[in-house]
């Protein structure tokens, strides 16, 4: 059993002993908090949630709904719904924040309280504080009964913000039509069973073949969408006459793309190709988590555009994104963030911008994948003890790097002209995550293993 509390949320295993998993105590206790820290900070007495379709949904909407309305604030309840959805309806609610029940890529006993602010954006570091101390002390002070908070149910917005996608200026249904794409989902069977198809059909999209697309929450397979847990639509697109595989998580924040012969586009790819579409009809910056690839920053180069680096998590890619006024941002995990819709990762709009990209482009999946700058990320970690200062390893490293380009907002990332290596910390266990990247994989992997050496041979000195 887990549960974890962190600035961002609670997320915990379902079943167990309070303070040892989410339980429908932990469940009250965070909800409590996060209305009166709304209250406090807004004084607005309205909070809009929604759930993606993992089993446990369903009670945790009613203890997190209840529990609000307790509070004296009003709810405005979107049922199954995505999280780039409820993201959107916070501000057309004009609601002091929002709470959104899923625990995304995790596997189906997980789920999670995800809090937004009053403008449909994740809570920050400082205010994500602010809630764990009210958990923490709680400081809770509860309606009286004439006072309780108001409950209301709507399935409207959804379709409000496929709406907002197809009114965007660089998304061309015409030319998605004219193509008469023919296209695979695969939905884990949660939200974007329904999100997705409901889309697609607004775009046009001339024949849908939908793999666990029935939002039971029975998660067919594990549903972080990376290729080792695709192979069923990798099959499926290899034996049909099909133009485009997609795939998202429970909550439909995140895009994976598979090619017309089930070959993989790479979750890396799909910010790089629909960045690469935005900037050829708009020059500007734009941004990605310093462990994303180095493609991006080619392919906004060459558009004459620049790219910064943020630190890792989606609200410090938001952050940067408006520091830099960047036309296009997200993260290596098929993160799509497009601030003319709104500032947070949505699935629903990667994938009517890369369909009009592809249909512009008159290419195939795999020409298209082709023709962007072809790097490997290899993934590692090396695990510490409780005694050793991570910290003081990572100043080694840097110290023994000197000489490189050197990026520490978050880590260490060490530039090797085209190559790099970043270092992070883990933030709940002694782990060091090493993350390197090359246009060869072999090379990548030789790169990690060699910064792996080092610190290593860190550690060594430090016992002896």
């Amino acid at each position: 059993m887990a549960l974890i509390k962190s600035i961002s949320g609670i997320r915990g295993t379902i079943g167990g002993a309070v303070g040892e998993a989410l339980t429908p105590v932990d469940v009250v206790k965070f909800a409590a908090a996060f209305g009166t820290w709304v209250l406090q900070t807004t004084q607005n007495d309205t909070i809009v949630i929604g759930r993606d379709a993992r089993l446990s949904g369903e009670m945790v909407n009613r203890l997190v709904a209840a529990t609000l309305q307790g509070l004296g604030i009003n709810v405005i309840d979107l049922g199954l719904s995505t999280t780039p959805t409820v993201e959107m309806a916070v501000p057309a609610k004009k609601a002091g924040g929002g709470i959104i029940l899923t625990a995304s890529h995790n596997p189906k006993q997980w789920n999670a309280l995800k809090l937004l602010n009053q403008n449909g954006e994740f809570i920050n570091d400082a205010e994500g504080k602010l809630v764990l101390e009210l958990a923490e002390q709680e400081s809770f002070q509860f309606a009286e009964v004439t006072k309780l908070g108001k409950y209301t149910q709507t399935d409207k917005f959804l379709k409000k913000h496929i709406k907002a996608i197809l009114d965007l200026p660089l998304v061309d249904v015409e030319a998605i039509k004219s193509k008469g794409f023919k296209v695979v989902v695969d939905a884990v069977n949660s939200s974007g069973g329904f999100a997705v198809p409901m889309l697609l059909e607004a775009l046009g999209v001339e024949h849908i073949e939908k793999i666990h697309c029935d939002p039971t929450g029975h998660f067919a397979h594990n549903p972080e969408p990376l290729p080792e847990n695709l192979g069923e639509i990798a099959r499926v697109m290899e034996r049909g006459n099909f133009d485009l595989g997609i795939v998202v998580d429970p909550d439909v924040d995140r895009l994976a793309l598979v090619n017309e012969d089930g070959s993989m586009f790479g979750e890396e790819y799909t910010l790089v190709a629909v960045a690469d579409y935005v900037l050829q009809n708009q020059v500007g910056n734009t941004v990605s988590n310093l462990s994303s690839t180095r493609a991006l920053r080619d392919v906004t180069e060459k558009a004459g555009g620049q790219y910064f680096a943020s630190a890792v998590g989606e609200v410090n890619v938001v952050n940067m994104m408006k520091a830099q006024n960047a036309i296009i941002g997200g993260e290596g995990n098929g993160g799509i963030i497009y601030p003319e819709l709104h500032y947070g990762r949505d699935a629903l709009v990667g994938i009517a911008l890369f369909l009009t990209h592809l249909a512009k482009s008159g290419l195939r999946m795999s020409r298209l994948r082709a023709k962007y700058p072809n790097y490997h990320i290899s993934k590692n970690k090396i695990e510490l003890t409780k005694e050793i200062d991570v910290d003081a390893v990572l100043a080694r490293v840097q110290k023994q790097y000197a000489k490189q380009p050197i990026n520490t907002i978050d880590g260490v990332k060490i530039e090797f002209n085209k190559e790099w290596v970043h270092l992070r910390k883990s933030n709940t266990e002694p782990i060091i995550r090493i993350y390197a990247e090359s246009e060869n994989i072999s090379t990548a992997d030789h790169l990690a293993n060699k910064i792996i050496g080092d610190i290593k041979e860190i550690i060594s000195d430090k016992s002896e």
